[in-house]
């Protein structure tokens, strides 16, 4: 289980969304973990929907088990892609499984 530290957060009412630094420990898994654990781990630390949170950065400091990023928490999935540049919106989202082609 990771510990998430949110360090700062900030209202943006322009932009219908919140600013959230974050830091995240993770000891027992030794690499950064990935980005959709670090995503839910924030939106379980914020309280909030999973698919309001979208991780923009998100870096281990060299020689450490402590990693420190950026998140934008939005008030709607729609808000969030209209702002959101796309590539940061399919970072967030889970890769989608291969589709089986069928046989007739």
């Amino acid at each position: 289980m990771m510990e998430v530290e949110i360090i700062s957060e900030k209202t943006n009412p322009l932009l219908q969304r919140r600013e959230i630094r974050f830091q995240v420990k993770h000891d027992q898994t030794g690499s950064t973990p990935q980005r959709l654990e670090t995503r839910k781990a924030v939106a379980t630390a914020l309280k909030t929907n999973v698919d309001l949170v979208f991780v923009k950065k998100f870096e281990t400091k060299t020689g450490t088990c402590t990693a420190v990023g950026t998140a934008n928490v939005y008030d709607s999935t729609e808000q969030a892609k209209l702002i959101e540049p796309q590539y940061v919106v399919t970072r967030n989202v889970p890769p989608e499984k291969p589709k089986e082609e069928k046989e007739e």
